[in-house]
């Protein structure tokens, strides 16, 4: 199969970071503000274990819900947020044991409609089945929040909800293919190449990481929650969620190397996020996959 690596220069605007555990700015939306659950398992969402490999539809996921609660019905644009993520089973009865995945019992991702927004960030667990995180959403729209949990004994998972946030909507970007897969973020060159570019075959990610000024590559990355660095896929609809960790965790650049499966033809975006002195960037790109 063909590689794609390209080595054109893009300038891309850096997009928010991971946040710390507990509370961290965040973006969600789509048409409720509360009480319903998309309850979304990674059969159907392309959910990933550690390795990258696309897990099989469990029974399991089933039986367990979520609920998104927003700490008010009418949420407004730049105004601190709280999210409440109960998590239970097809009872009611609330969920407490969740096992700790990259250092973290849930990763909360929130992306916009147009996916132009992106952020990945750590509700902090109040027990009993409970995680709050406090955050703002940028601007007027629809913002879909994804809880990637594991509940002990039942596999990885995600849980996904809808919400509104209210205001005048500005005009959707367009989530069009990247020209090139090499862009500037932070002060680094970062270059995607993919092998094997199609649905429903396992593939390799790989994220070349040099210094934008001196093409110097990157050697110091740092841990970021427990390995080189993490990667998050969503469909252009933000249905079908890949998060994928890489495949040698203890990496430190140039290289990040991971494996996942696309598991359908069309258009997906990829944030990879990495760490160098203490800062996290994340670096987007959109591709096409026949």
């Amino acid at each position: 199969m063909k590689k794609v690596a390209i080595s054109i220069l893009l300038t891309a605007a850096l997009l928010t970071a991971c946040g710390e555990s507990g509370s961290s700015t965040d973006h969600s939306s789509h048409n409720e503000t509360s009480g319903s659950t998309n309850n979304a398992a990674h059969g159907n969402t392309a959910g990933m274990d550690h390795s990258g490999k696309a897990k099989e539809t469990d029974s399991k996921q089933e039986d367990v819900q979520a609920q998104f609660k927003l700490s008010t019905d009418k949420p407004q644009p730049n105004q601190e947020t709280a999210i409440t993520i109960k998590i239970q089973d097809k009872n009611g009865k609330p969920i407490d044991k969740l096992d700790t995945v990259h250092e973290k019992q849930m990763h909360l991702i929130i992306v916009s409609k147009d996916l132009s927004f992106f952020n990945h960030i750590h509700p902090e667990n109040k027990g009993n089945g409970e995680f709050t995180v406090t955050t703002q959403f940028p601007t007027a729209g629809d913002y879909k929040v994804i809880a990637d949990i594991t509940p002990t004994g039942m596999g990885a998972m995600n849980k996904s909800q809808w919400f509104t946030i209210q205001g005048n909507v500005p005009a959707p970007k367009a989530i069009d293919p990247d020209a090139t897969l090499t862009k500037v973020v932070d002060g680094k060159e970062v270059t995607l190449s993919i092998d094997h570019l199609m649905a429903n075959k396992e593939l390799n990610l790989n994220f070349n990481i040099k210094d934008a000024q001196t093409k110097q590559p990157v050697t110091d990355l740092q841990p970021y929650l427990g390995a080189v660095g993490h990667v998050v896929i969503l469909t252009q609809d933000a249905e079908n969620y890949l998060h994928v960790h890489p495949t040698e965790e203890k990496a430190k650049g140039p290289d990040a190397k991971f494996m996942t499966t696309f598991p359908q033809s069309g258009v997906y975006k990829i944030w990879g996020q990495f760490q160098q002195n203490g800062k996290v960037f994340t670096v987007p790109f959109v591709v096409k996959v026949p």
